[in-house]
């Protein structure tokens, strides 16, 4: 569905592209023909996306809203992290001097006798201005994913022998592995390959047809699927917390209350009694990934993690995993998450085939780069001792085409134009509104017919051009 809407978008050759999460849902294939598309010089793009590596490649200015302000950097995302640090180191030593300034004013403002009419009202306003600003924060709230994780033993997770078909469709075909304990493993694949059904049957969600799947004792599996869960619209934030538990065991040992976890997740008191319909798509992806992490997992699946988070929690939640004892497997399309995070692939290539790789995302996709690279080289090479084995041949000797050649290649000369046409009135009568699935099946065949004869016809005239 994404790449139909990518499609008929770009199929006019706009001037200017506005999008909002572009990369959200396509594989990686085809992020990176968009990101190539999107760099030619003759578009302007306006988009909004938590892609890192794509903001790298394809923007060359950032807009940053924060805490109601837009700052500009002419740049790309690398430029704008660094830019970024040195604008609130500055803002910080800024507010740290009126904060000490606020000090003496108001010891000042203080010791002023309430007598005095004359006191400088220049001064109060510039007092209350200092005011405003030493209040500012200086650093963003940090969202601490600091949960328990359930002791992980010997026995982690055993797939034998897998097979899981959809009609003709082969997801799985024979898979064995056996996970060993603090594994990081991310799957690459096409849309539609088969890569959730593999992490749902890992869940247990689904059955392989056949084989085996054998989960350890001690194994607390913690599902972030791509569908998400059904909150109840009409409960509140904290509700939607409680039913999980009122306290949450954390790594250090303490406990947590529902609403101080909620705070850590930057749900502020405000918003924990706001109801579930009034949440943003990033902030009901932030609700569930709590409810995920609560139930102190040691083995997490993720299936598109990183959809809708925001960067603040996408960097946290990179943070949280990198420090993750248990066992991690991950399907995304963010490829800095995956360089990050991941330390092999399960490739699925299709029709059942899986293939591993040791490495990142990154690693891989200069492996295949070198390798058709080298493909290319090879091909030249063989193609230039192929052309120097040619027997050379002088015009005259070559074949002159025979009468009946002649006559063919005439009447090819006369009936394409007449098939072009026929084929012409086709598309027109399909694309002009009819109702009728009968009637659409039926033009549709003799379009394939007259575009299969027209191809054929093409080819023999090139042939008989060539010879004659």
């Amino acid at each position: 569905q994404k790449r139909v809407a990518l499609a008929k978008l770009i199929i006019d050759e706009p001037q200017l592209i506005i999008m909002d999460e572009p990369t959200n849902h396509l594989d990686l294939d085809m992020i990176e023909w968009m990101e190539s598309y999107l760099q030619r010089s003759d578009i302007s793009l306006l988009l909004v996306t938590h892609d890192r590596y794509f903001l790298d490649r394809v923007c060359t200015e950032i807009i940053e809203l924060d805490n109601q302000t837009l700052y500009r950097y002419k740049g790309n995302y690398s430029y704008f992290i660094e830019k970024k640090a040195e604008r609130e180191f500055n803002e910080a030593r800024e507010i740290d001097k009126a904060r000490n300034l606020m000090r003496k004013e108001l010891e000042w403002i203080r010791k002023m006798p309430k007598a005095r009419g004359t006191k400088s009202k220049s001064r109060i306003s510039a007092f209350y201005d200092l005011k405003e600003k030493a209040g500012q924060k200086t650093t963003e709230q940090d969202l601490q994913l600091n949960v328990k994780m359930s002791r992980i033993g010997g026995k982690i997770l055993e797939l034998k022998k897998l097979y899981k078909n959809y009609g003709d469709k082969v997801i799985l075909k024979g898979f064995d592995y056996t996970f060993r304990k603090g594994e990081r493993i991310g799957i690459v694949g096409k849309n539609g390959i088969g890569k959730s059904t593999f992490l749902n049957i890992l869940a247990g969600i689904e059955q392989p047809d056949s084989g085996k799947v054998n989960v350890g004792d001690t194994i607390v599996f913690g599902y972030y699927s791509q569908k998400g869960i059904n909150l109840k619209e009409d409960k509140r934030v904290i509700e939607v917390v409680k039913d999980i538990g009122e306290f949450i065991p954390m790594g250090d040992g303490s406990k947590l209350s529902a609403s101080q976890l909620l705070s850590l997740f930057q749900f502020p008191p405000e918003m924990q009694y706001t109801y579930v319909s009034k949440l943003s798509g990033g902030e009901k992806k932030r609700l569930y990934l709590m409810t995920v992490l609560m139930k102190n997992p040691n083995f997490l699946i993720l299936d598109e993690p990183t959809n809708d988070l925001d960067l603040l929690t996408l960097n946290t939640l990179e943070d949280f995993l990198v420090n993750f004892q248990g066992c991690i497997i991950i399907v995304s399309h963010d490829r800095y998450f995956m360089d990050k995070l991941v330390d092999q692939l399960f490739i699925f290539e299709g029709n059942g085939v899986i293939k591993g790789f040791t490495g990142n995302y990154s690693d891989y996709r200069n492996m295949e780069r070198e390798q058709q690279k080298d493909a290319k080289e090879e091909k030249k090479v063989t193609d230039k001792e192929q052309k120097q084995q040619e027997p050379v041949t002088s015009a005259s000797s070559k074949a002159k085409l025979s009468f009946k050649e002649k006559f063919e290649l005439e009447q090819i000369e006369k009936e394409l134009p007449v098939l072009e046409k026929q084929k012409e009135e086709l598309n027109q009568q399909l694309i002009s509104g009819i109702k009728e699935h009968q009637k659409i099946t039926e033009i549709a065949d003799k379009l394939a017919k007259v575009s299969e004869e027209i191809d054929f016809k093409t080819m023999r005239w090139l042939e008989l051009s060539e010879k004659q």
